[in-house]
């Protein structure tokens, strides 16, 4: 029974004969012979054991381990790799998203832009006297004013994140 457990325990630890002998300070025979049941470990090197395996001496002397963990380790393993998989799609097409939408900022502030350089401003002919044009002639020198001076600035950032979110090669 302790033979078994070793080994069960050994190897849902993920540790070869090798490996639990360097960390116990014996040859890799002597963890072969405990497995194979053609000697037992001694007290004090049962507690070794106990300590290097985290388990108490009693799982060690007791019923047999099952060697589920190992199973277990793989299904976990498997369904972080779809975790990680599923998360690098959506990254992918978070920056896919983000892309477009800067292409189409692009867009959008060069038609305007070019909206504005055809009309050439023609609130400045405009007879202010009527207070509904003036106001709309007001509204329309200011968003020209504002756009002129802030979208050269929002440009330039959107091209940049247009090359920092092109897809990688």
């Amino acid at each position: 029974m302790l033979n078994e457990n070793i080994k069960a325990i050994r190897k849902s630890k993920g540790l070869s004969q090798e490996e639990l002998a360097i960390k116990l300070n014996v040859v890799r025979q002597t963890i072969s012979k405990w497995e194979q049941g053609l000697s037992v470990p001694d007290s004090e090197m049962l507690i070794s054991i106990s300590e290097v395996f985290e388990t108490p001496v009693s799982t060690l002397l007791g019923d047999t381990v099952i060697e589920s963990k190992v199973d277990d380790l793989k299904v976990i393993s498997e369904k972080l790799e779809i975790i990680n998989l599923q998360l690098a799609q959506r990254k992918t097409a978070r920056r896919k998203t983000l892309h477009c939408l800067l292409i189409l900022l692009c867009a959008i502030l060069v038609t305007i832009l070019a909206v504005l350089i055809v009309l050439n401003s023609p609130y400045l002919g405009w007879d202010y006297n009527d207070p509904e044009t003036a106001v709309v002639g007001v509204a329309f020198h200011a968003f020209e004013w504002l756009f002129v001076r802030l979208a050269p600035i929002v440009l330039i950032g959107a091209i940049v994140g247009i090359f920092l979110t092109r897809k990688k090669v």
